[in-house]
């Protein structure tokens, strides 16, 4: 027991001379440290305002001031270390053994990152645009290295990895989403009236974009009816809401105007043979 507690003040005492001897060193690093952080920081709050100014897309700015700040931190921990007297040759061999090694038991993760740094590169969509991958469509929120988040209009927060995109087919609508209609409309009725009704339904409701005009004709006949087709684009964060709005704006429009919604009938013909004697 006497004997590990000497080699305990043993090694306080070597740690302590240590202190002494390399206390100048040691602080000359943290200062470094300390500095690299702050430099970071202000430099990568200059890159986005510089970024902001030229008016460059938010998912690249975001990245421009991430990576610059990451650069700076990598470059003056080198420093500190170097500082201190260590050799950092070793020390970068044996990190980049060790990335080589993590990268093989972690290839998901890795490949999300790659994918994200291509996706932010080649910019097939920006935050606020409406994607519709795998069948799940909302706004981009956020676009991270690692995932991308979508938000539905119902307020659901969807992360994707970045390497289920990366060579998915992708449909981009911007700002905007299209949404499609149809409504029958009888045979004995103007078809022209009952495309301008269906306009006039369409545009009285504010939601609906006045960016695109909506298109409106017929889009098929029925065997009860002519159907008049209509598409128009809003906003997706109110998609579902808008549409239940225009149906009910149609709907009592072409009521309004006379024209009736015909219901699927069909002529049935009876005919009797008289039997023969």
């Amino acid at each position: 027991m006497e004997d590990e507690l000497e080699q305990l003040s043993s090694l306080a005492q070597e740690a302590l001379a240590y202190l002494k001897s390399q206390s100048p060193q040691l602080i000359a690093a943290f200062a470094i440290l300390v500095a690299g952080f702050i430099v970071g920081r202000y430099l990568s709050q200059f890159i986005v305002k510089i970024c902001a100014k030229k008016q460059i897309d938010v998912t690249l700015t975001r990245f421009f001031g991430s990576a610059t700040r990451l650069i700076i931190i990598a470059v003056f921990a080198i420093m500190a270390i170097n500082k201190v007297g260590v050799e950092i040759t070793p020390f970068i061999a044996l990190l980049g053994a060790s990335a080589f090694g993590l990268s093989l038991a972690v290839q998901g993760p890795v490949s999300n990152y790659g994918a994200g740094i291509v996706l932010i590169i080649t910019r097939p969509f920006k935050v606020d645009d409406t994607l519709t991958i795998h069948g799940i469509t909302g706004l981009v929120e956020t676009i991270n290295l690692g995932n991308t988040q979508l938000m539905t209009e119902d307020g659901q927060q969807v992360t994707i990895p970045n390497r289920q995109i990366l060579g998915e087919i992708l449909t981009n609508s911007f700002q905007l989403i299209v949404i499609e209609g149809v409504v029958g409309v009888d045979y004995d009725c103007d078809p022209e009236q009952a495309i301008d009704a269906v306009r006039t339904a369409v545009q009285s409701v504010q939601a609906v974009s006045t960016e695109k005009p909506p298109q409106i004709g017929i889009q098929a006949f029925g065997d009860s009816s002519i159907d008049i087709g209509y598409r128009y684009w809003v906003p997706t964060a109110n998609l579902y809401n808008t549409q239940y709005a225009v149906n009910l704006a149609v709907f009592k429009r072409l009521k309004q105007v006379g024209i009736s919604i015909p219901f699927p009938q069909r002529d049935i013909h009876v005919k009797s043979e008289q039997a023969k004697a």
